[in-house]
């Protein structure tokens, strides 16, 4: 076969197009050259021509090397500087649940013509990552203290942040700070920095609350452990950095390293300080006050849940640290303030004095409410589980009752404390308290000075069983201890609760450690000697699901504020307090939060003792808080000063001393006949409370079971939290949004307490004021 003839041939052969061999050579075509034109050489330009061409060049106007770029002749812009941008606000204001702190003035078309661009204010409106979890209460808190520290509401930049235990103030105090460093209604922020000045064991706390809420946005530092060059270090470059955008702008300090420290951080203006616990500042005389009040700021913040501890000069110090000159002189506030309101309030009053003190409280109401916000615990309700209060009269045991009558009528207490005349603030009168208080825990509390025959205890051995020793504990010594063993053991078979166990006194938690290995409990405890960073981890494993421990040990004045021991739902608070604070503060410790169960919250008092006495002050403390603070103004009027002084008496017959100072006109030969009132719960007066002189009643089968079994439970005031929930009518996020888009938009533009001694430090303070 021909290859011209092969089928891969025959494929690309062309029609109509006859063979040709290759072996005939192809005409040959005469190639053209293209003649180009010759070009005559450029001329050879001379020296002096040459320098009058680039002269030339250099003269020319500069042109933009833009395609149709149309200079703009009335502006000031020129190339490589930022063009002139709309003022916005950080965040829309008109996003669905969006909280806006500051709007700013219409303007009509006119006098957007005229303003400068530069001038016009926007919007500040909160982060809505920190928006849209803020509960109601909590953005009108933020709301309330971002009008004081910016001058909104008056000639004044202070405010006092004054809401019960467990409403978040931390948060709020977050969304604050967060907002002030980030924005203003001129487009920049208010401040440039701020520092947060805690109790030693919250500062931990706070750096984690800031990266919980906040995560990288913002870098806070905590003064946490580090050795004085380094702190020095670290402080003197905080303070030096003056920009408006630091790089850490949020420091974190205890109020202890504040006052070493103040020099470096007095030096020099800091945009806003926040005092957590501000309570401690109830002393204007004491150096930590005097150390903060030097600090350079306008704006200050101070967060407590109990302003007033004692009486209404504690009161002034706080206001006064915030916005100095508010009410005057300490002087004149007493005069014009302090002495009519508590005139007012003593059980004797006359009705004048009432009635004056009535004038004075709502002077003084109108003033401080400019500048405090102030919420109860009763908001929490729509948000936790319920929780039953009991406050339990408790008998002493027969060798209690016998060491403390004998202590009362000796002859070294009757001369130097029960003579009125001679009570003085000494270490006797001190001491003799202490001794009573620890009595009502457990005699061997006080063994020591029953082997010593100290003061009061003397030929008070006797009373002791034979065999005695504190080696081996015996909780039927002390009727307190005896029902907490019996509760202990019935929670622990009934349930799967937790507990814990609150005591000012580092002695009484070493009883209940005895009483844990004895039952075998699993425990942990919490006093002074426990390291800060120690502390987290202790309540993160109690809190853990799972968990063995079962009881957490608590020293309410060592730590009582700021935990959060929700794995726990019932709390016992073994003793009382001079100040209803310390106590208010460990009881908040489970009722918060996070808290899924029903909670129980027990106090018991040793019938008929000066543990009676020491509740019925807290209740005169809190009446008056409730006046002045709470501006109830028909807080109950049940003890006069002289009932108050009453203490080293033991009634022996009474059920209830405290109930029986009430005149209770509910109750006939101590049983309850008529309800409480409908609208009261667990924060009312203790008089509105449900009374109980029986096992009957009681909400808690824990305590009616021990009840039966001990019978040494005298009398029981109960009560719980409100439950009821007021429901807002729902809005949805477009009615929300239609709604704020009915307001023009004018613009597009944008504690811990250092351990004492032995705790007597409020005896003290009971005894100087009584001698006032």
């Amino acid at each position: 076969m021909r290859r011209s003839f092969a089928p891969s041939q025959t494929g690309t052969k062309r029609p109509n197009e006859s063979f040709s061999s290759p072996l005939i050579e192809p005409i040959k075509r005469p190639r053209r050259c293209n003649e180009t034109e010759k070009k005559p050489p450029a001329p050879k330009l001379s020296s002096s021509q040459h320098e009058e061409m680039i002269t030339k060049i250099l003269s020319r106007p500069f042109k933009v090397p833009i395609p149709d770029y149309v200079p703009d002749t009335h502006g000031n812009r020129c190339l490589g500087v930022k063009r002139s941008v709309i003022r916005r606000a950080l965040h829309d204001p008109f996003a669905c649940n969006a909280l806006v702190f500051f709007s700013p003035p219409e303007l009509s078309e006119h006098d957007k013509i005229h303003v400068d661009k530069n001038k016009i204010q926007v919007h500040v409106v909160v982060d809505p990552v920190l928006g849209n979890i803020l509960r109601p209460h909590q953005r009108e808190g933020v709301k309330f203290m971002y009008d004081c520290v910016t001058g909104a509401k008056g000639d004044f930049w202070g405010c006092i942040m004054a809401d019960e235990m467990g409403l978040g103030k931390t948060l709020q105090c977050i969304t604050l700070i967060w907002t002030l460093l980030r924005q203003s209604p001129d487009c920049k922020p208010t401040i440039n920095k701020a520092i947060i000045v805690c109790p030693s064991s919250l500062v931990k706390n706070w750096y984690n609350e800031f990266g919980k809420w906040l995560g990288s946005r913002v870098n806070a530092f905590a003064v946490d452990n580090g050795s004085k060059e380094e702190t020095i270090r670290n402080l003197e470059q905080f303070m030096a950095n003056q920009g408006m955008r630091s790089a850490v702008p949020v420091l974190i300090i205890s109020y202890e390293t504040f006052r070493i420290y103040s020099g470096i951080l007095n030096a020099s203006e800091v945009g806003m300080v926040l005092c957590d616990e501000g309570h401690r500042l109830k002393n204007s005389e004491n150096l930590t006050y005097q150390s903060l009040m030097g600090l350079q700021t306008k704006r200050r913040v101070l967060l407590s849940g109990t302003p007033i501890q004692n009486d209404l000069t504690e009161y002034f110090s706080l206001i006064h640290f915030v916005n100095p000159g508010m009410l005057g002189s300490a002087a004149e506030f007493r005069r014009q303030y302090e002495n009519p309101i508590l005139r007012g309030q003593n059980a004797d009053s006359t009705d004048e004095e009432r009635k004056k003190a009535t004038e004075r409280l709502t002077e003084l109401t109108n003033i401080v409410n400019q500048c405090m916000i102030r919420r109860t615990s009763s908001l929490l309700n729509k948000y936790l589980p319920v929780k039953f209060e009991m406050v339990i009269c408790v008998r002493l045991s027969e060798v209690q009752i016998q060491l403390y009558r004998n202590f009362i009528k000796s002859d070294s207490i009757r001369k130097n404390v029960l003579n009125r005349d001679e009570v003085k603030a000494s270490l006797t009168a001190l001491s003799s308290i202490t001794s009573l208080k620890k009595l009502c825990n457990h005699p061997d509390l006080v063994n020591e000075k029953i082997k010593e025959g100290a003061e009061g205890f003397e030929n008070a051995e006797k009373f002791l069983p034979a065999g005695y020793s504190t080696r081996d504990l015996l909780p039927e010594l002390s009727g307190k201890l005896m029902l907490l063993d019996c509760m202990l053991a019935n929670i622990k078979m009934s349930s799967d609760d937790k507990v814990v166990l609150v005591s000012n006194y580092t002695q009484t938690l070493d009883l209940f450690e005895k009483l844990c290995r004895k039952r075998g409990y699993g425990y942990v405890r919490l006093d002074g000697t426990m390291s800060i960073k120690k502390r987290g981890k202790v309540v993160e494993e109690f809190n853990r699901t799972g968990s063995e421990q079962f009881i957490f040990m608590l020293s309410s004045k060592a730590g009582g504020c700021g935990l959060n021991l929700i794995g726990a739902n019932r709390l016992v608070m073994f003793d009382p307090d001079w100040n209803p604070a310390n106590d208010e503060q460990a009881m908040a410790r489970v009722w918060r939060d996070g808290q899924k169960k029903p909670c129980f919250i027990y106090r018991l008092l040793a019938t008929g003792t000066i543990e009676e006495k020491i509740f019925q002050r807290q209740t005169h403390k809190k009446a008056l808080s409730t006046t002045v603070v709470d501006n109830n103004e028909d807080a109950e009027r049940h003890f006069t000063q002289d009932d108050l002084r009453d203490l080293f008496k033991l009634d022996e017959k009474t059920i209830s001393d405290t109930h029986g100072i009430f005149k209770c006109k509910r109750c006939v030969n101590n049983i309850q006949t008529k309800l409480p009132p409908e609208e009261s719960d667990c924060t009312s007066d203790l008089s509105q409370w449900f009374h109980a002189s029986t096992p009957k009643g009681l909400p808690d089968n824990i305590l009616t079971e021990s009840w039966a079994v001990t019978k040494n439970i005298s009398f029981v005031f109960h009560h719980r939290s409100n439950t009821t929930v007021d429901q807002a009518p729902a809005v949805s996020c477009e009615e929300d949004k239609e709604n704020k888009k009915e307001k023009k938009y004018a613009s597009d533009d944008e504690d811990y307490d250092p351990p004492e001694q032995d705790d007597d430090d409020d005896d003290e303070d009971f005894v100087l004021r009584k001698k006032r």
